[in-house]
C-alpha cells in the first residue's frame, strides 16, 4: 500500500497550514506524506503560531511558507483547504475537505491557542481515516 500524501492550503501558508503540517508529521511520521502551500504565501511563518505548536513539542520555527501549485494538488490524495476559497485547483479524484478555523494572523497566543488545538483533534481524525 502506498503512503497517502495530504496538502494544508491556506492563503498565507503561514499559520494553519503550517501547524496543520507540524500536527501530521509529527503524529503520523512517515506513515503519511506531507505538505502544505498558500494561495498567496506570506514571507514567514507566523511567530504566534510557532509559539503555539512550541507549547506542544513541535518546531515548525523553520518552516516556510510555499506558493501553491498544480503539481502539489496533483501529488496530494487529500487536499485540506483552510479559508482560501475558489483559489485552491480542483482534480477529480481527490479527497477534499475545508476546514473552517479562525485565522491566527494577527492574534496572541490565547487566541491561538484554541485554533491550534482544534487543528491538532481535526489532524488526529484525519490519521484515522487514512491509516487507521
Amino acid at each position: 500500500m502506498s503512503t497517502p500524501t495530504v496538502l494544508f492550503v491556506c492563503i498565507h501558508n503561514a499559520g494553519r497550514s503550517q501547524m496543520a503540517a507540524g500536527y501530521l508529521s509529527h503524529l503520523a511520521g512517515d506513515r503519511i506524506e506531507v505538505l502544505s502551500a498558500g494561495s498567496q504565501p506570506g514571507t514567514a511563518v507566523n511567530p504566534v503560531a510557532v509559539a503555539a505548536m512550541a507549547e506542544e513539542g513541535i518546531d515548525i520555527a523553520s518552516a516556510v511558507p510555499k506558493v501553491l501549485t498544480d503539481a502539489a494538488v496533483q501529488e496530494a490524495d487529500v487536499v485540506i483547504t483552510m479559508g482560501c476559497g475558489d483559489e485552491c485547483p480542483f482534480y477529480p479524484g481527490k479527497r477534499y475537505e475545508d476546514w473552517v478555523l479562525e485565522d491566527p494572523a494577527g492574534q496572541g497566543i490565547e487566541v491561538v491557542r484554541p485554533i491550534r488545538d482544534e487543528i491538532r483533534a481535526r489532524v488526529e481524525t484525519l490519521i484515522a481515516s487514512l491509516v487507521g
